[in-house]
């Protein structure tokens, strides 16, 4: 029942935006539940990236995380399965590619140092996302083309979204790795990024940022070996000048039951 009436929600919204009529709607406020499903496969593509140029990126409060000096920064290209409200039944679950570029933060909240990750963009195959992202559920979200070939621990994955915006991969499951990274082994790297569970996003309001964090039943990574990446965003030489930005590692995770959770938002 709630799953239905936030279906009816976001086609009363598109409705509206169509017919100029959305500012009515805007200020209709929602508690959207904790949302549930299965992380059916998640890689995560890593880049080392100069300090400077992430300051001078991100919006405040964020600030780079660092690790012997450099940022971190990357996508997380994600397909989720049987994604509704805890507590629903998963024969109502709605599956999609997604896709998000990730920038690891600290920022501080209440006097507290927290931490996380920026996600200055966010992309996905579901048009229910894209009409619900940054209005019910948090977070903008483009409409994109997912291209997908997975088979015998290979992994092609591509996409292409409404603003032109393009990433793909070509990786494949391996035991070794990378010697260059600056991160030491593995443990290192999942510790990492476990504790930067909580993502913030902007908001429709360009003064407020949409936060969600990810609570994982289970968390174990895996590692990837890149033959091929491409992203026009970490390519773009107005943002990331050339030299600034190097490729670090490639993680896999599987079958990851988890939870949703929406929080806060916080303003700049």
């Amino acid at each position: 029942m709630l799953f239905s009436k936030l279906k009816v929600l976001i086609l009363s919204i598109s409705q509206q935006t169509i017919h100029g009529r959305y500012h009515s709607l805007v200020k209709i406020k929602m508690q959207v539940p904790k949302i549930k499903g299965i992380i059916d496969r998640r890689i995560l593509i890593n880049y080392a990236i100069d300090s400077k140029v992430l300051e001078n990126f991100l919006p405040k409060p964020f600030k780079p995380k660092l690790i012997n000096g450099k940022g971190v920064a990357g996508i997380c290209l994600i397909r989720l399965k049987e994604i509704r409200p805890k507590g629903l039944p998963k024969q109502i679950g709605i599956s999609s590619e997604n896709g998000a570029h990730r920038i690891a933060v600290e920022w501080l909240e209440n006097g507290q140092l927290k931490e996380g990750v920026y996600i200055p963009r966010r992309d996905t195959s579901s048009k229910l996302n894209s009409l619900a992202g940054g209005r019910i559920f948090p977070g903008v979200h483009h409409l994109a083309d997912f291209t997908i070939d997975e088979s015998d621990g290979n992994y092609q994955v591509a996409f292409k979204s409404d603003d032109e915006t393009t990433l793909s991969i070509k990786a494949k499951e391996s035991n070794t790795w990378n010697k260059n990274s600056l991160f030491k082994n593995l443990n290192e790297v999942s510790d990492f990024f476990e504790k930067g569970s909580i993502g913030y996003s902007p908001a429709k309001n360009e003064k407020e940022f949409d936060g969600l964090k990810l609570d994982a039943y289970n968390w174990k990574v895996s590692i990837l070996e890149v033959d091929e990446v491409q992203s026009s965003f970490f390519d773009n030489k107005s943002i990331f000048p050339k030299g600034s930005v190097t490729f670090d590692n490639a993680l896999l995770m599987q079958n990851i039951e988890h939870e949703w959770v929406s929080l806060k938002k916080i303003t700049g």
